[in-house]
């Protein structure tokens, strides 16, 4: 169960705010991840989800600001002459990228944000991030993914034969994440998801001045 491992974000003293953890999350198309992305956000405390922008029109469901907010070729295409993305990427034919100012905001107000992107995206994001976390979402096999896709009925039989043809080329990038995360099973993919986030906060290199504050009392003590 997810909630045997959603532990609270660690909280830092009044004098120290630790910056935010940029979590990346990619796979082929139908792969899963929006899907254990939302089943992690509802169990893991102090995670937002960054909401990115696109060309391709919504599906049925899907709602401006939750999913993406849904824009025109021209929109998009001033949003880049701005620099308003922090990467932007065509995918399948349609565009698709990530307000810079959003994640800025999240990360300098010390929360974690989890960055839902392609594989071209998420490369975009290391070189520019090189602290943020990686994870790929691996579907269990070929078989599998032609299934989710299919029983998504979403895209016409080109789309969905497009996504498939693209997918060998996308999984090939799985080596240059930090995780890697089989999608055999939503919920026990989304709980290592989870202790992913869990890991990522609790490693010393992103908490030394709160583990220094609190090894400082100990030490005055020890002087009085």
């Amino acid at each position: 169960m997810l909630n045997e491992i959603t532990e609270p974000k660690i909280a830092e003293s009044n004098t120290t705010v630790t910056p935010g953890i940029l979590f990346v999350v990619s796979s082929p198309s139908g792969g899963g991840k929006g899907t254990l992305i939302q089943l992690v956000l509802g169990n893991i405390r102090q995670v937002s989800y960054s909401v990115s922008y696109t060309t391709r029109k919504p599906r049925p469901g899907e709602e401006n600001g939750r999913e993406y907010f849904f824009v025109d070729t021209q929109q998009f295409k001033e949003m880049i002459a701005r620099d308003e993305f922090l990467e932007w990427a065509e995918v399948h034919g349609k565009l698709y990228g990530t307000a810079r100012n959003q994640v800025a905001h999240e990360l300098n107000s010390g929360r974690d944000i989890i960055l839902e992107v392609d594989v071209q995206g998420a490369a975009s994001v290391r070189r520019l991030i090189p602290d943020s976390v990686s994870i790929f979402i691996l579907p269990p096999s070929p078989q599998l993914l032609r299934e989710r896709l299919t029983a998504r009925g979403t895209d016409s039989d080109e789309e969905l034969e497009l996504r498939l043809r693209n997918a060998p080329a996308e999984l090939k990038d799985y080596s240059a994440f930090d995780y890697v995360i089989i999608n055999d099973d939503a919920h026990r993919a989304a709980a290592k998801m989870a202790a992913v986030i869990v890991a990522e906060r609790v490693r010393l290199s992103r908490q030394k001045a709160y583990v220094r504050e609190v090894v400082d009392a100990f030490t005055r003590i020890d002087r009085n």
